[in-house]
């Protein structure tokens, strides 16, 4: 995603695997997407790779305005497009690439008034779109059955009931440092090298918040409706759920999904709308990680459109995590 707004600034956000996808989809050509835009890194690798344009989309307006000192160099070769890349196909169709970074930018981390650090502190936001529902509203009006299954589901946290319980406790609540101190009250002090106890139940939030896992499952079949025969997909993901929608999608179209039980009447296969370049991700080598310590479980997985008609895919099939509010 991000390198930097200014030329001139510190890099806030260091693009994590570009490298590693420039190679992957080379030659770049033509006309790509890239959905997660932020900073721009992606972008501006393409633009420099050899795309001719690239549709630049992001939910956050933010994104937009940093990249004003540096986008117009690129002219007409640079779209910038506010919205979701769930709606890509709405925004362009025949393209030879999409690429996907689902990682949150440093931009967004780095300005406490936003609400994604827990090491900083600030109001209980982050709304990507800075709009809808934020995280103080799920906070302090859900069920605490609700809120239980958000930590569970999407940030795998395994004290989810107990940190659930002290949330109702202690409502109400309004800052960031306030609900890391509950969480941190509930769980065993870190040990070196462990990351931060608030860290599963933030990111649970974050993702409930923007709706992310949903989002994710509606890109990557727009993805498949937007891009050309050849065309590209790149994926960036850095934790274990978004992998596995990632692999088992391109797995289920690519026609290596099968039965899930060997007793159940055989399911109607549709033409493979991907080919994969390699069935294992591509991850960071030491060098990489070694200069960006974000990098480190990130995985990139990569496939080929073919010219078979697109095709849906259940959610199911991805085991993508589903919260009801109770």
């Amino acid at each position: 995603m991000a390198a930097t707004a200014s030329s001139d600034a510190p890099a806030p956000h260091i693009p994590v695997l570009l490298s590693a996808i420039l190679k992957a989809v080379a030659p770049v050509r033509g006309t790509w997407l890239d959905g997660t835009f932020g900073a721009g890194g992606y972008t501006r690798g393409l633009l420099e790779a050899g795309a001719d344009r690239v549709i630049a989309v992001d939910r956050d307006p933010l994104a937009f305005e940093m990249a004003a000192d540096w986008a117009e160099a690129y002219g007409d070769r640079l779209v910038q497009q506010q919205g979701v890349f769930s709606q890509m196909d709405d925004y362009a169709d025949a393209l030879d690439g999409v690429v996907l970074d689902l990682g949150v930018s440093s931009m967004q981390l780095d300005q406490a008034e936003r609400g994604f650090s827990f090491l900083r502190d600030g109001p209980l936001d982050m709304r990507m779109s800075q709009e809808g529902p934020s995280a103080a509203d799920i906070v302090n009006e859900a069920s605490e059955e609700t809120i239980a299954n958000i930590l569970f589901q999407y940030g795998e946290e395994r004290a989810s009931r107990r940190i659930a319980r002290a949330i109702i406790r202690a409502r109400p609540i309004t800052g960031t440092l306030h609900l890391a101190e509950i969480i941190e009250g509930c769980l065993p002090r870190a040990k070196p090298g462990q990351s931060h106890p608030a860290t599963r139940s933030f990111q649970a939030l974050r993702i409930a918040v923007n709706d992310e896992y949903d989002e994710l499952f509606q890109g990557l079949m727009a993805a498949e409706r937007a891009l050309a025969p050849e065309g590209q997909l790149a994926v960036v993901t850095f934790h274990s759920v978004e992998d596995r929608m990632v692999k088992r999608f391109l797995t289920a179209r690519s026609g290596g999904g099968g039965n899930a039980n060997r007793y159940a009447p055989e399911a109607k296969t549709q033409p493979p709308g991907f080919t994969l370049k390699s069935r294992k991700a591509i991850q960071p080598d030491a060098a990489e990680v070694a200069a960006n310590p974000r990098a480190r479980s990130a995985k990139l997985r990569v496939a080929t459109r073919t010219d078979a008609p697109a095709a849906p895919v259940d959610a199911k099939t991805l085991g993508m995590p589903i919260v009801k509010e109770v």
